[in-house]
């Protein structure tokens, strides 16, 4: 990575505007602005924040977004769940919460010579990302914005005015001239076009970040090249030329005025560019994991390494995690999200978050030799949306495997608009390097943060110098290895596709069924207010279960409740909220696991909080209660009851309906930590944020990622002792593990406040904020330390360090998980 001293400067190149980017020019913020001020468009460009709609039919009063009426929709005559109100929006493209920002001049810039290392950062990589945006129907369910260019001032940010120098230079040089400069740099090519290019590139994020901090759209992603995180102050390197997402950041502070931003480096390279720019300023924090191999992996840098937490002021605000073997997955992204990321950036509590979207730590990619499959982007876009009141702006990186990196984009634009996303794949058990990792990083972090410090303390590792595997030599393009790496992500890839064929978009994404609507209850336009109820002979039925559901309220709000269940259950709706009358909410629920495990979901997962017993006849290794009253039931569910349960009414446990099927009880607000076995954990109701926080992240989502449920039952009972941004974060978060699949059940007396917030955040909103950080009681802390001894064994995700290999013939060796054996 050689610095030079700067070539002459050449003249600006001369460049006719595209087609697209006239047709755009007049309705979007400015491409090809000059203007020497930060923060400024280019001439006949909209104030910033007034965003319009570029849908040519939208009626959109002016530039800014129509904000749909409140109080949602209703159902619809004809299906179960229908609702017109958001199909209608779908369509009119005006309440779009996520913008899409382009520029197809990005793609002009290409190698010109022959380059092996630099030959995998091309066009296609923007145009099969685009070209599956579009396949998919995303495109035009976000806000497209044409990209500008950024202004010299603003790229000054972080660069230097002699590097800028050079790089406008590069649009009159020669192709020999070209190559010649760029070998002065470490993995960069130079093409007459990537000074527009890269310009564009920078214009895009800082186009995206007005967007957002204004109000105009919710976040965005910017589908940019070069990439940009490896560019430092006067040095091109690793493909990137302008520090795309750093001059966001800065920029981010200098006009918006933010003190707290928070930046996410995904890619499978590490930022060093972005590290070195804010190593110093605690007013970012960076995290990034990245191929290390002990410091054997491209960028070879110390600086890469866990230990590396920064300088000065920023000391503990720069996060490494340095990943030792190749071939890791979904649970160890997960894990390092749980264990490492999300504890510190809550603490840090940013106003904005930027990701460094890089692809290649996707499976398939040749640079990353990572297995992590596209849906699993989806979920760590979902994790990071409950960080600054959503405000999430996702900024491409790097990415070379076209198909892998097509679907990676489309997964992270589902999760920005807001759609569920799609079931984990494979095994949740992080791997043993993976451990080393996350136990290294927590161990040089836990000075820094509190949040770290509350969950128990780490013991010292130093990855780089112990690993209990062997460290993966390189895969040659073109051996066995490689194809048999290239045959994997081609499956892993396909199996997604057919995923999305059987799991689509469904029409109705929340529901909400409530006995008695409050005047004061505000939906979102596209929430279904549900009216019906289930069959009158089925909720009789279910009613004679317990003597408590026999009253007119209780019975009426059941009807309702099991109407909603099995729309959730048969595919209609994604996920909804129902009420209860106080009397009857445990019995309610009782009915509502019965009912979920012998209507199709094999695994659920039951989060109860408040004063909820767990249903007597549930067996310690999880399976079902033995359903009473089987003739009734199947009467009313038009099926015959098997053998046993005919000559049987009140048939015992003995009778096995359900064979495979789970429930994981989890219950919040318990006397006591206590886990009688591996399917029913109390833990006290933590009384701090930072408690609270703790409990959800080191305790209840790596126990739902771990179970992978069909289906979550969230129950706020009696006493549930939760505030209403505390029930959001828990209801939102869960959306994950399971697809979005998510009940929740409240008693009638609870707010609308409550309830509207719990709908917004079943939609995909952005919970709002727990307030100030507080440390977790020493009491909160044990409980949580004790409660993840008890079950680190079973339960691979709750682990955050690397369990000590035992010596061949041990029992320990020798041992195999109940679960493991149960699944």
């Amino acid at each position: 990575m050689g610095q030079h001293s700067p070539g002459p400067p050449g003249p600006q190149a001369s460049r006719q505007p595209s087609s697209r980017q006239a047709a755009l020019r007049g309705g979007v913020l400015g491409a090809g602005s000059e203007s020497e001020e930060v923060g400024k468009s280019g001439p006949g460009s909209p104030p910033v924040g007034l965003l319009p709609c570029l849908d040519s039919a939208c009626s959109c009063p002016g530039s800014l977004p129509v904000v749909p009426a409140p109080g949602g929709c209703k159902e619809g005559t004809g299906s179960a769940f229908t609702c017109p109100a958001r199909v209608a929006q779908s369509d009119h493209g005006c309440a779009m919460r996520t913008a899409l920002v382009y520029h197809e001049d990005m793609t002009a810039a290409q190698l010109l010579w022959e380059d092996p290392e630099c030959e995998i950062e091309r066009p296609e990589r923007l145009t099969a990302a685009l070209e599956r945006l579009r396949q998919w129907g995303l495109e035009q369910r976000c806000l497209q914005l044409a990209a500008r260019e950024a202004s010299e001032a603003e790229l000054g940010l972080v660069h230097s005015p002699e590097y800028v120098s050079l790089l406008r230079g590069t649009q009159t040089l020669s192709t020999r001239e070209l190559q010649a400069l760029s070998g002065q740099y470490d993995a960069v090519y130079f093409h007459p076009s990537t000074f527009h290019c890269a310009r564009l590139a920078v214009g895009a994020a800082l186009q995206l970040v007005d967007a957002v901090l204004t109000g105009a759209v919710h976040n965005g992603l910017a589908l940019v090249r070069p990439p940009g995180h490896h560019s430092q102050r006067a040095a091109a390197n690793g493909f990137c030329v302008f520090n795309n997402v750093a001059i966001a950041a800065k920029y981010a502070k200098q006009r918006h005025g933010l003190h707290r931003i928070l930046i996410v480096d995904w890619d499978v390279h590490h930022g060093q560019g972005i590290q070195y720019i804010f190593e110093d300023d605690p007013s970012v924090l960076y995290f990034s994991w990245h191929r290390y191999e002990h410091g054997h992996f491209w960028p070879y840098l110390r600086e890469s390494d866990a230990d590396a937490v920064g300088q000065g002021q920023g000391r503990g605000f720069t996060v490494n995690l340095p990943w030792n073997q190749v071939g890791m997955g979904n649970a160890d992204y997960v894990a390092a999200f749980l264990h490492v990321l999300l504890p510190v950036a809550f603490e840090f509590d940013p106003e904005l978050v930027l990701i460094s979207a890089g692809f290649d730590s996707a499976i398939g990619d040749p640079e990353g030799q990572m297995r992590a499959t596209p849906e699993c982007f989806s979920h760590l876009t979902q994790l990071l949306q409950v960080l600054a009141g959503g405000r999430v702006c996702a900024v491409l990186e790097g990415g070379y495997h076209l198909e892998s990196l097509s679907q990676s984009v489309c997964m992270v634009v589902k999760a920005l608009l807001g759609d569920p996303a799609l079931p984990l794949s494979g095994p949740m058990e992080p791997h043993h390097s993976a451990l080393e990792s996350i136990q290294s990083v927590r161990a040089a972090q836990t000075p820094h943060w509190k949040s770290l410090r509350q969950q128990g303390s780490t013991p010292i590792l130093n990855p780089s110098t112990y690993s209990l595997e062997r460290r993966a030599s390189p895969v040659s393009p073109g051996g066995p290895k490689f194809k048999a790496a290239e045959a994997q992500a081609s499956a892993a890839l396909s199996s997604l596709l057919d995923q999305l064929h059987l799991n689509p978009t469904l029409p109705v994404r929340t529901a909400v069924a409530l006995t008695a609507l409050d005047a004061a209850l505000v939906l979102p336009a596209d929430v279904l207010r549900q009216e019906g109820s289930a069959p009158q002979e089925e909720t009789r039925a279910w009613a004679r279960l317990h003597e408590a559901l026999a009253q007119d309220k209780a019975l009426t709000a059941l009807g309702k409740v099991l109407h909603l269940l099995n729309g959730i259950l048969d595919g209609q709706v994604s996920s909804g909220i129902a009420a209860t009358p106080e009397p009857a909410a445990a019995p309610t629920l009782d009915v509502v696991i019965r009912r979920s495990l012998s209507h199709g979901a094999r695994r659920l997962l039951c989060v109860a909080v408040g004063q909820l017993d767990r249903p007597a006849d549930l067996a310690d290794d999880g399976s079902p209660p033995p359903p009473l009253l089987w003739s009734g039931l199947w009467r009313a569910n038009s099926s015959s009851p098997p053998a046993c349960a005919r000559s049987s009414p009140l048939t015992p446990r003995a009778c096995s309906l359900f064979p495979g099927r789970r429930n994981l009880w989890l219950n919040i607000r318990g006397k006591e930590a206590a886990a009688p076995s591996m399917f029913q954990v109390s833990v006290p109701l933590p009384g701090t944020t930072g408690g609270f926080v703790s409990c959800v992240l080191a305790l209840v989502l790596p126990l739902a990622y771990g179970f992978q449920p069909d289906l979550v039952l969230v129950a706020l009972g009696p006493a549930h002792g939760l505030q209403a941004p505390q029930a959001a974060l828990l209801a939102s978060l869960l959306r994950g593990p399971a697809g979005g699949r998510v009940l929740v059940l409240l008693e009638q007396g609870s707010t609308s406040q409550l309830a509207g917030i719990l709908a917004r955040v079943l939609q995909g909103e952005a919970p709002p904020g727990l307030g100030p950080f507080s440390m977790a009681s020493p009491e909160d802390t044990q409980a949580l330390i004790y409660l993840r001894g008890q079950l680190e064994a079973e339960w691979k995700m709750l682990q955050v360090a690397a369990p000590r290999v035992p010596r061949p013939g041990s029992l320990k060796s020798a041992r195999v998980g109940v679960f493991a054996l149960q699944r």
